[in-house]
């Protein structure tokens, strides 16, 4: 079936209902110039800049103001904030945090569901000059004293459905001053009412300037070894983001759009505030559990225009069955873009087939902060491939020496350091920051490989991070959290490839004496995980085994499980133990 496809989709497929804002990408890319293009957002009359205001404030002089920023879609509720409404919640909000003497370089957390809290708190915080950082509402307790330690973050944002799990860990976290509570809530020591504390805040604030090389936010990702790592941004990064919402997600003006990304993810940071907000566009948040009916529905009510979602997401809609989205008009629809892992070629096909439109996949991670190679509106899509780097971007493929290989030759993904959006620092890991970069080069940790057009093509991750629907999970959070029950003595967990998710967890396990392998064990042990990490890093296969592979020094030798489980070569054996 699949070889009936045409390997290449023509850019006048689908409903092509209007001219896309980039409509010559090699003329753009030979004159492409980032300074050029500093115009579109707006800088303070002293050189200096903040994200938020050019996120949000400057389209108060505009009739933007006017137009509604977020369809808020929960269960039994909306709320449809204008971009006015935002502009004074998030004023309030940084009058709150500067009541409690927050300033310029603090790190503030937040820790909530997709509610209009999360929204406001986060750009509030931008305005006051502190560093953002979101958090998963998945996150168990051991996830979040991991990164507020690590960040010694001075205040969390979190609700009552989520603060018990902060309260679990607040006594172990001697930097964190205050808790505030969204909701009906009387505080306690050490806590602020968010509902209280808005309600007598002013809705004018003095918006701090800052240099566009001053931090804004940072976002934790998990690596294959040790703690996650807090990569951190600037605000001059509104401008790539600002950019490749435009250029490549092609928002326009009369566009409602919808990234499905939580904002504990990047993308719901980049394309989910700080793109489609500078651009002044409506966008949707549905907060409500995953359906594919609902997603319909909200497509079909909201007359939503652009589409930016994950492939699991989609896979997830075609188990579902196309008669599902036949019940519904998704003839509004007019761009669809995917992002979080490689997207498969079925998927794009089905979108063809069902909707009327191709995916388009695009590459970039938390350390580049937005994206950087993509599928655009005004070229061909090859099937399966990653796409072409945005205009302002120089991306090879180079060996580990940092020299570029040939034309279809596998190596490291690397892009040349400098746009933007890069990120500036690994939180209190100089070490580990500087190991991103050789020979002149940003090294992805991806291995791929490009063709004599010029397009790039994914071939996998050149560690062991796991990509389970669209997150990251490193390994070592996962074990380090599977040791902690009592009947676990060792640990190993691998990525497994699946159809829905792209890589499920599996994790390989050795009992401590006077535990016996069970399916109730593995299903207590799966429940116990639930409860330490994030609800999509628990591992939906468990394998006893007696002993697990190690090296001499005593490390779970991970890809000999893999080899495996796969059935591929376990390679060399040589540091393994007797």
């Amino acid at each position: 079936m699949a070889e009936q496809h045409p390997k290449v989709i023509k850019k006048e497929v689908g409903r092509l209902k209007k001219m896309p804002n980039l409509k010559d990408y090699k003329f753009a890319r030979k004159e492409f110039s980032y300074d050029v293009h500093k115009d579109e957002i707006e800088f303070f009359v002293d050189g200096k800049m903040n994200a938020a205001y050019v996120a949000v404030d400057r389209h108060l002089k505009t009739p933007l103001k006017k137009r509604v920023a977020l369809h808020i879609i929960d269960e039994g509720s909306t709320k449809h904030p204008t971009f006015e409404d935002i502009a004074m919640l998030s004023n309030r909000f940084a009058n709150v945090l500067a009541k409690q003497g927050v300033k310029k370089g603090d790190r503030v957390f937040i820790f909530l569901p997709r509610i209009e809290e999360l929204y406001v708190s986060f750009l509030g915080i931008l305005k006051t000059g502190a560093i953002a950082s979101t958090l998963f509402a998945a996150f168990g307790p051991d996830a979040l004293f991991d990164r507020l330690n690590d960040s010694g973050a001075k205040i969390v944002v979190t609700d009552l459905t989520l603060k018990e799990r902060v309260d679990k860990v607040r006594g172990r976290l001697p930097e964190l001053q205050k808790v505030i509570v969204t909701g009906d809530y009387v505080p306690e020591e050490g806590e602020l009412s968010y509902n209280q504390e808005m309600w007598s805040a002013s809705k004018d604030f003095e918006i701090v300037h800052m240099e566009p090389e001053d931090r804004a936010y940072m976002l934790y990702t998990s690596g294959t070894t040790g703690r996650p790592k807090g990569v951190v941004h600037t605000h001059y990064d509104i401008i790539h983001q600002h950019l490749t919402t435009k250029w490549i997600l092609d928002l326009q003006p009369d566009d409602i759009y919808w990234c499905t990304a939580d904002p504990g993810w990047v993308t719901g940071i980049a394309y989910g505030i700080l793109g489609p907000f500078s651009n002044g566009i409506t966008s949707i948040v549905d907060a409500r559990r995953f359906s594919a009916e609902k997603w319909y529905k909200v497509i079909n009510d909201y007359k939503v225009t652009v589409w930016y979602t994950a492939p699991t997401a989609i896979r997830m809609m075609m188990k579902e069955g196309a008669d599902i989205a036949r019940k519904y008009d998704l003839s509004s629809l007019r761009h669809l873009a995917s992002v979080g892992e490689p997207l498969n070629p079925e998927a794009i096909w089905w979108g063809l087939e069902h909707i009327g439109l191709a995916f388009h996949d695009n590459w970039w991670q938390t350390e580049t902060g937005g994206i950087l190679i993509a599928n655009y509106p005004c070229m061909d899509v090859k099937v399966g491939s990653m796409g072409k780097p945005f205009p302002g971007i120089t991306a090879g493929i180079v060996d580990d020496r940092g020299n570029e290989v040939p034309v279809k030759t596998e190596g490291n993904l690397a892009i040349r350091p400098g746009w933007p959006s890069m990120m500036v620092e690994i939180w209190n890991n100089k070490e580990k920051y500087d190991s991103y970069f050789k020979g002149g080069w940003y090294i992805s940790g991806d291995r791929a490989w490009m063709d004599e057009d010029g397009y790039f093509w994914f071939v996998g991750r050149a560690d062991d991070v796991i990509k389970t629907a669209g997150h990251r999970v490193g390994p070592f959070e996962v074990e380090s959290a599977l040791v902690e029950h009592p009947a676990v003595a060792e640990a190993g967990v691998i990525g497994k490839p699946d159809d829905m998710y792209g890589e499920i967890i599996k994790a390989f396990i050795s009992l401590k004496k006077g535990h016996k392998p069970s399916d109730d064990l593995k299903a207590d042990i799966k429940n116990f995980i639930k409860t330490k990490l994030a609800g999509h890093a628990y591992p939906k296969e468990i394998e006893f085994r007696d002993t697990l592979p190690k090296t001499r020094s005593g490390k779970i030798m991970r890809r000999v499980l893999k080899a495996q489980e796969l059935g591929l070569p376990i390679g060399d054996l040589s540091t393994m133990e007797d």
